[in-house]
């Protein structure tokens, strides 16, 4: 999870750049598509049976996973960036309640601590706001958290049933490349040149590898652990933000990522014992 929480840094990091001339469909489906392609890749190279007798939970899993990702970026085009944000960042808590209902898994009582420990200061750190005008962009981004919460519940069990990490995120990655891709026939459409491959190449495999890192997580490691330390994502995202943008942070921010950390902390050592 941690390998997924610094590929998901330098991955918002490059849509944050690839924003400045894509529109957010554009960025779905390029992020999508080179992905695919570099999934591919790698079943096609190690000859892995694409088959399984499970194809319903699969696009089951794709279809949720992707209709998240679609609310997320609509609440991104009309929110704060760190409203939409801290809105997706609700579903390690939609997950609380789901695990006792779809896991057959009863959280302790100290990783729900951890968990809402992590969220207060992901909160303080993006500082949401709402207003009358934006409530319904509001109610998609919660509902991206809701989304996001149900698709790692289905990769947990698809890991039950031991389908392995590669095919799950095949075929997320194609169900999303085809609806980003008939999602951008509605809006616009711009030329890519030879320097935006950098960033779009970049998006594309840094996206890949994150999925890969978190679907292993979410299927070989404590469900609610693996959610605490998602938060890490924050932290390095800030710290990109120091080095690439020279974004200074203010003395709340660095307190606020304090309890990040102390959440994922808490959560381990909880484990442990």
């Amino acid at each position: 999870m941690l390998v997924a929480a610094l590929c998901f840094a330098i991955m918002g990091a490059l849509v944050k750049i690839g924003a400045q001339k894509f529109s957010s469909p554009e960025l779905v489906f390029y992020r999508s598509l080179f992905g695919l392609i570099t999934i591919w890749l790698y079943i096609a190279i190690n000859k892995l049976p694409l088959a399984t007798p499970v194809m319903g939970k699969h696009m089951t899993r794709a279809l949720v996973g992707f209709a998240s990702l679609v609310l997320f970026f609509y609440a991104i085009a009309h929110l704060p960036l760190a409203t939409a944000i801290t809105l997706n960042y609700t579903s390690p808590l939609f997950l609380a309640v789901f695990m006792p209902l779809l896991l057959y898994e009863k959280p302790g009582k100290i990783l729900l601590l951890a968990l809402m420990i992590g969220f207060i200061g992901v909160s303080l750190l993006l500082k949401p706001t709402f207003n009358q005008e934006n409530w319904f962009a509001g109610l998609m981004g919660l509902l991206s958290g809701l989304g996001a919460a149900l698709a790692y519940v289905h990769v947990k069990q698809l890991g039950q049933l031991n389908e392995p990490d590669w095919r799950t995120v095949f075929y997320f990655t194609l169900v999303s490349a085809v609806g980003a891709g008939a999602w951008m026939l509605f809006d616009s459409f711009h030329y890519v040149t030879w320097q935006d491959l950098t960033v779009l190449l970049g998006l594309g495999f840094s996206a890949t590898i994150a999925q890969l890192a978190m679907t292993r997580a979410y299927r070989t490691g404590d469900t609610l652990v693996v959610a605490s330390l998602a938060y890490v994502t924050v932290l390095l995202a800030s710290f990109l933000g120091i080095i690439w943008w020279d974004e200074h942070l203010s003395l709340d921010a660095w307190l606020a990522i304090g309890l990040i950390i102390l959440s994922g902390v808490i959560s381990i050592r909880s484990t442990q014992k």
